[in-house]
């Protein structure tokens, strides 16, 4: 415990003793939910949100580690009491910032534009809260950390990492159950390169368009950092053994869903030379936003084409469209979908 003395001049330095409290919860009738999260910047108290996903999205299939670590299936063991639980693993979505500078053109975050970045605290300590909430047991249940909340983690690097760190070593998170999605951040991509693999999380970029004409129109981060520069640096990584490198790509209606677009995907994936899988995203909609949603033909059909060309592809669920809990969704909205 702390003494009041050193307390209380840690509060007129401007430091906060404790853990991010939720200040509203969000509900999905797919049990998802969506959290607005208080971080005390000064005087002035903000929120940032976070996503849990009781089952998880399926961005986890594929993973060699998914199997791994007797401990955490679920498994009560032979002298440990059985718990009821309406879940048998859960993700959590972490915001790494408040807001976001990146400017992706089908993301409801990019509406706010960064507002500042987070502390180590802050970013772990809304998984804690969220562990606190939910009851989990850290070694015991199944559970998944994703940093593609709001912000693009690799701006926020220094803080990213070293709540990585907190969440490994101080509260016994696994950072094979981890992992950190970036829109292509080269300088962040060739940092966390040399990062020791017992801290290091797995890796995901956002793709999100077969080549960099597309890219640069609905993502403008490729006009500093193109593909060819992105898979340069994530080249650079020295994967454990089985990992993989993972592609998130966002299907817009007509704009990246085309039968051809699978294919290009297809070949960027297969001449990267990277072990990898690729994540499909539907989008999902957001006021002010000037795309369309796939149809559900096209984006079996994509899958497909991906698979044809001896691609691992695997679809990401829509978990908590009608609370703007999806990904891409993220904007501190007090509403829901209805």
């Amino acid at each position: 415990m702390l003494s009041q003395p050193l307390r209380q001049r840690l509060a007129e330095a401007g430091w906060a003793v404790g853990r991010p409290q939720i200040a509203q919860i969000f509900r999905s009738v797919d049990g998802t939910e969506r959290y607005l999260i208080e971080c005390q910047s000064g005087i002035t108290a903000e929120t940032v949100e976070t996503v849990w996903m009781p089952e998880g999205d399926g961005g986890e299939a594929g993973e060699e580690s998914d199997g791994e670590g007797a401990a955490e299936t679920g498994d009560p063991g032979p002298e440990q009491k059985p718990r009821t639980r309406t879940w048998s693993r859960a993700t959590i979505c972490v915001s790494s910032q408040v807001g976001c500078a990146v400017n992706c053109q089908f993301c409801l975050t990019a509406k706010l534009g960064l507002q500042r970045n987070l502390t180590a605290g802050e970013i772990a300590g809304q998984v804690v809260s969220v562990l606190d909430r939910q009851g989990v047991e850290v070694g015991r249940d199944r559970l998944n950390l994703v940093f593609m909340g709001m912000g693009e983690p690799f701006l926020n690097y220094a803080s990213f990492m070293a709540a990585v760190r907190l969440l490994v070593r101080e509260v016994g998170l696994s950072p094979q159950r981890m992992t950190v999605s970036t829109s292509g951040i080269v300088p962040g991509i060739e940092q966390f390169a040399l990062e020791p693999a017992d801290v290091r999380p797995h890796l995901a970029i956002s793709l999100n368009a077969p080549n960099d004409r597309v890219r640069g129109e609905v993502m403008p981060i490729n006009r500093k950092w193109p593909i060819g520069a992105v898979l340069e640096a994530v080249r650079k990584l020295r994967l454990r053994p089985r990992e993989r490198i993972t592609f998130e790509y966002v299907l817009l209606s007509g704009v990246t869903d085309r039968p051809e677009h699978a294919r290009e995907v297809a070949r960027l994936v297969r001449r990267s030379g990277l072990p990898a899988k690729v994540n499909l995203i539907a989008w999902n909609p957001g006021p002010g936003i000037p795309y369309a949603m796939p149809s559900p033909e096209a984006v079996e059909s994509f899958r497909a084409a991906l698979i044809a060309e001896g691609i691992p592809a695997y679809l990401r669920q829509p978990r908590g469209r009608d609370i703007y809990a999806a990904c891409g969704q993220l904007k501190r909205t007090v509403e829901t979908a209805g």
